[in-house]
């Protein structure tokens, strides 16, 4: 076929101005910089005075002797966890948001939103809860992974359960999507509900702090728990790029250009079923990355998804450990819940987009 998919990107991807290839490379550069920037404030970011820098420098150059055993512990036992971390479940939440919006073609699809992240918490809040007694077998089976793996399948579920009531004739509705995403939240919400009900005390303190969205709880074992569900599908993301192009003009469309769309559409689903599943079992319910993140790229970089993708796995990680930073800051020496910081920022930005879309959306 003479139309090249990248044609197509390049197409989608320019503005009056010209084609932003050039500016978006640039912009990605910017990121990588500004998120190393940003690592370094989170590794120097708590309670205690211990430098990261010195500690960092200290063990790359081999001089051992100019680190304590407590600023060794702080920056590699404790930091360094929860900065990887950070930034595993920003980048995840990101390009999950933005792969949504470009295979239900609109800038409000998001995993917490729509309830994917509902979903997902179900699955996991299932196996915190009942992972110890009735589905101890189970839990035994997957080891470390149990509850990453729980909240991938209820993630999955409700993902798949969301595509089908939305999309009809190969058309996604808006309407039905956001309201599909409200039920399927709320009844996520119903039986999480009933879980706490059965919980024990000690299971109790954990979910609600689990609900309200933290990274405090970081450690290598949940690190490595995540990382091989995490940075797969990040690393696999930027190859999705062409076909979700293609997407935004049409099923029909991108089924003409070469694109095995029910095949691509099961790939897109189960992607970001496993990377929002991932994060929120170790994160809990962290909202608006996914919509902010996305939607602010779009606004400079334009639409395409071979520079949007990277892009949003950079500022997402950037985003979460900023909003870390300041949740450990505000209320020092206690830290508040990130789920409370990106919702004060992200709600009143979805309602702008709301209010800029209100007169195109099919209610």
């Amino acid at each position: 076929m003479s139309i090249s998919l990248d044609a197509v990107a390049t197409q989608r991807a320019g503005s009056d101005a010209g084609d932003r290839s050039v500016f978006a490379r640039r912009i990605i550069l910017v990121l990588a910089v500004t998120l190393l920037l940003t690592a370094v404030l989170s590794l120097a970011s708590g309670a205690t005075d211990t430098s990261a820098v010195s500690v960092v420098w200290a063990l790359l150059t081999g001089q051992d002797d100019l680190v304590s055993a407590v600023e060794r512990v702080v920056i590699l036992d404790i930091r360094m966890p929860r900065t990887l971390l950070g930034m595993m479940i920003g980048a995840s939440l990101a390009v999950s948001g933005a792969t949504m919006q470009g295979l239900f073609r609109n800038p409000l699809a998001d995993p917490g939103i729509v309830g994917v992240s509902a979903g997902a918490g179900l699955g996991a809040v299932t196996f915190i809860v009942l992972g110890g007694s009735v589905l101890a077998p189970v839990a035994a089976l997957f080891g470390i992974y149990h509850v990453p793996f729980a909240a991938f399948l209820g993630g999955l579920a409700f993902t798949f359960a969301l595509y089908r009531i939305s999309t009809s004739n190969g058309r996604t509705s808006v309407a039905t999507m956001l309201l599909a995403g409200i039920a399927l939240g709320a009844m996520a919400g119903a039986f999480i509900g009933l879980l706490v009900f059965w919980a024990d005390d000690e299971q109790l303190r954990d979910l609600t702090f689990w609900g309200l969205g933290s990274v405090a709880g970081a450690t290598w074992p949940k690190v490595l728990a995540v990382a091989p569900i995490i940075v797969p599908i990040l690393v696999f993301a930027p190859f999705m790029a062409r076909g979700l192009n293609a997407m935004t003009l049409g099923e029909a469309t991108a089924q003409h250009l070469g694109i095995h769309v029910q095949v691509f559409k099961r790939v897109a689903i189960v992607m970001v079923a496993a990377a929002t599943g991932a994060a929120v079992a170790v994160s809990g319910g962290i909202g608006f990355v996914g919509i902010v993140v996305p939607h602010l790229l779009r606004l400079s970089i334009g639409p395409d998804h071979r520079y949007l993708l990277p892009a949003c796995a950079l500022l997402g990680a950037i985003m979460l450990l900023f909003a870390d930073a300041v949740a450990r800051q505000i209320v020092a020496p206690a830290e508040l819940p990130i789920g409370i910081v990106t919702a004060t920022v992200g709600a009143p930005f979805f309602l702008w987009i709301l209010l800029r879309r209100r007169g195109l959306m099919d209610i």
